[in-house]
């Protein structure tokens, strides 16, 4: 996410609310800075600023907003569950709720996984359960070590911190464990400067040889942990056969296998669970934001067999979130019951398809890629060198100004991936095909527009 801040807002209804908040929140702000605007009201993709304006919300809470904004099926739970005088606020305590929630939960997984699993709620946080989960895997491995991979994000707690890409927020802080950093398959910008399938190729045999190199300084490690679809790396989606070949190495090597599915899942890539495209069946999943239906949740899934802890071994006060749980459970069941993730794929294609024609028309655009409704559009400098693989360099400034015309335009989208220069589109499953239209049209307007600025 950008950090870079758009001018001041100018004097409206809301302009008060924006000063304060500069003044007495932190200097590490970040959607604020990026959107000066104080919204008020919401309805499924639309939200209304103080001053009246309207915007299409293709951010949806960093992807939480599966069903968008105060859609009724989740406000009917929360109701309900306000009017039933159910406690909560529960720590671990048993109640209806979790009940319910678990038992929805495990309907939408894999049986295979879903028959033997064990759910651990964590913290609000996916953080939270992005350290759980590692620390899970030390428990029940005995090992400390870890694997993770080039432009993964697993969140700013310690561990998780560790075990995440970004250089900016990892650098000012001391390690948070001993990571072996392993190529993920970004074909637009391959590692090994080769790209489609022989950089996914190479990928897998770099990780195997390594962990089978008695010099290669990488003692057996307690877990590998990645994404199926990147996402704030930049919307970058895992090749399935690379992913089944990661299956392979790790199961054959006894190092349990987690995926962080935080992002991408609840339908969001297509399927219920971004690692069902490949077939694969991890040890653990690392699930929240869309799981609590817009309200705090996270969780961890495993297999029962890594279930070696003690009580009390990952605790945290907002286990018990009652609402939460009401909400994630009428958003899984709506998700599942209205073909969404199905929905999801065939519009996201499309998108990709409208998206891989401007990039025709507008060289600025190096790449359109994604799964699902999470999509990435990177922006380079087209009269830049091209590498091997014929990557341009990113253009960060442009993608600053494209989000800025973008909002001037009434769209709200959001930036990640390497130097911050990809669009991220992560629009609501309950997106409609006039919304879609509206998004691709303001959108490709966003962009000549900068680039008019820039000339």
């Amino acid at each position: 996410m950008s950090l870079a801040a758009l001018p001041a807002p100018s004097t409206g209804p809301g302009d008060g609310i924006l000063r304060r908040q500069r003044l007495r929140e932190s200097a590490a702000r970040t959607y604020a800075r990026s959107f000066p605007i104080v919204p008020v009201r919401a309805n499924g993709m639309t939200v209304e600023g103080a001053d009246g304006r309207r915007y299409l919300d293709c951010l949806a809470g960093a992807g939480t907003l599966a069903l968008g904004h105060n859609h009724p099926v989740v406000l009917a739970a929360i109701r309900r569950t306000l009017d039933s005088g159910a406690p909560l606020h529960l720590l671990d305590l048993a109640s209806a709720e979790k009940d319910d929630f678990t038992t929805a939960l495990l309907e939408t997984l894999p049986a295979e996984f879903a028959d033997r699993a064990r759910v651990h709620f964590c913290g609000p946080a996916g953080t939270d359960a992005v350290e759980a989960a590692l620390k899970l895997m030390q428990t029940a491995t005995g090992r400390r070590g870890a694997l993770a991979f080039t432009g993964g994000y697993h969140g700013m707690t310690a561990g998780a911190l560790a075990v995440s890409g970004p250089v900016s927020v990892k650098e000012p802080l001391p390690s948070g464990g001993e990571v072996t950093r392993l190529p993920y398959p970004y074909s637009y910008r391959c590692p090994f400067g080769l790209g489609g399938a022989e950089g996914e190729r190479m990928a897998a045999v770099y990780t195997e040889r390594l962990l089978d190199d008695p010099s290669g300084g990488v003692v057996p490690p307690a877990a590998m942990i990645l994404e199926a679809v990147q996402g704030e790396g930049g919307a970058v989606p895992a090749p399935d056969g690379w992913l089944r070949e990661m299956r392979r190495i790790t199961a054959e090597r006894g190092i349990p296998l987690v995926v962080d599915e935080v992002q991408t899942g609840v339908g969001r890539t297509g399927a219920m669970w971004a690692v069902q495209h490949s077939g694969v069946v991890p040890d653990a999943m690392v699930l929240s934001k869309a799981i609590g239906g817009s309200l705090p949740l996270a969780v961890v899934v495993y297999r029962e067999e890594y279930d070696r802890w003690r009580p009390g071994a990952h605790t945290g006060t907002f286990r018990g979130n009652t609402l939460a749980m009401a909400a994630g459970a009428a958003t899984l069941r709506h998700v599942a019951a209205n073909g969404l993730a199905d929905r999801a794929a065939v519009l996201g294609a499309r998108i990709q398809a409208e998206l891989a024609e401007l990039r025709g028309r507008l060289p600025v655009i190096g790449d359109v890629r994604g799964r699902g409704l999470l999509l990435g559009v990177e922006l380079v400098d087209p009269e830049g060198p091209s590498d091997s693989c014929g990557a341009h360099p990113a253009d960060p400034r442009l993608a600053v100004r494209v989000r800025e015309a973008c909002l001037a335009r009434g769209l709200i989208v959001e930036l990640g991936g390497r130097h911050d220069a990809v669009l991220r589109l992560l629009p609501p499953l309950t997106i409609t095909d006039e919304q879609v239209r509206a998004v691709l049209d303001r959108l490709a307007e966003a962009i000549d527009a900068a680039c008019r600025d820039q000339r």
